[in-house]
């Protein structure tokens, strides 16, 4: 019989298990054979990596645009901020530093405008782009888009002196070890018996390794790693997947998953200090907070932009 549990995160971040996609099979071809047939819990290895990057953005709403086009009519668009960069943890002098930040603002407009957001008196300015329909929320997605492109940047600059670690699924598939670091799960990647490994894992084990897309070019190397049992949890509590480059070779994939079994563990929040502990690292945590500070204040960025239309108009 099933069990009721509370989740440990704030609920307004929502849940670790994404229950709008009711963890939907995966789609494309899953091959659970590639690291072995025997199919238990692995413990992870530290391989004494120096440097390791921990990559992630953030974004927001600044002012709702509408584009009052007297033959079209009203359509709506929005000016958003975001901010990328990354933690880098140099292991060896045990220091940690925020490098590689970049912010961005962007106005989308819904699409079929031609139209171009004035001069405005920020630092960084505005640019436009467009969303590919006049649904409301393509506009959010093309945002959130730019942001994902930024951070994919952000990764594979760091990627050739350090281990990176990228907040959110990969989403450009290159030939470099930043490994994915997925802690919301929207589908279910594993069937009976193999998801019931899952269950079995221990924190700082992880499951083999299993290829998603594996004869497409967005093929990669995925598994699961247990961070925290928290009290109270359930099977899948502090679990989260990670994935990697398919065109990696195997025993180089395969370091890299014993790597984040042994060390993510170590920089797992603690559930009294971060609402969507123990998946929101403690590095993405941090950085989080200072990207929001570098942001700038969002009123002062609404008033600016208010002005600049403004002044566009008169």
């Amino acid at each position: 019989m099933a069990r009721i549990f509370v989740e440990g995160w704030d609920p307004d971040y929502g849940t670790p298990l994404d229950q709008d996609d009711a963890l939907s099979p995966a789609e494309g071809s899953v091959d659970t054979s590639v690291e072995t047939d025997d199919w238990a819990p692995i413990e992870g290895g530290d391989d004494g990596v120096d440097r390791i990057a921990f990559v992630d953005g953030v974004r927001r709403v600044d002012a709702r645009l509408t584009l009052d086009d007297p033959e079209r009519g009203p359509t709506p668009g929005l000016v958003g901020t975001f901010a990328v960069g990354a933690v880098v943890w140099d292991r060896e002098t045990r220091r940690s530093e925020v490098a590689d930040v970049r912010i961005e603002r962007w106005a989308v407009l819904a699409g079929g405008s031609g139209e171009q957001m004035p001069a405005v008196d920020l630092d960084p300015g505005v640019g436009t782009t467009r969303a590919p329909g006049d649904d409301p929320n393509l506009l959010m997605m093309a945002l959130h888009s730019k942001m994902r492109d930024a951070e994919g940047e952000c990764a594979e600059a760091l990627a050739a002196d350090c281990a990176v670690v990228a907040d959110g699924p990969l989403k450009k598939i290159r030939e470099h070890a930043t490994v994915g670091y997925v802690k919301t799960h929207r589908v279910n990647y594993l069937e009976a018996p193999f998801s019931g490994v899952i269950a079995e894992l221990a924190p700082g084990q992880r499951s083999p390794m299993f290829t998603i897309a594996s004869d497409t070019p967005y093929a990669r190397y995925s598994w699961y790693l247990r961070l925290a049992m928290l009290q109270g949890g359930h099977s899948w509590t502090g679990v989260v997947r990670c994935e990697t480059s398919g065109r990696l070779g195997r025993d180089q994939a395969t370091s890299i998953a014993d790597r984040t079994a042994a060390v993510l563990p170590l920089v797992a929040s603690e559930p009294q200090v971060d609402p969507r502990a123990p998946q929101n690292l403690v590095p993405i945590g941090a950085l989080e907070r200072e990207l929001r500070h570098r942001m700038g204040d969002r009123g002062l960025v609404y008033r600016t932009l208010r002005h600049a239309v403004m002044r566009e108009a008169s």
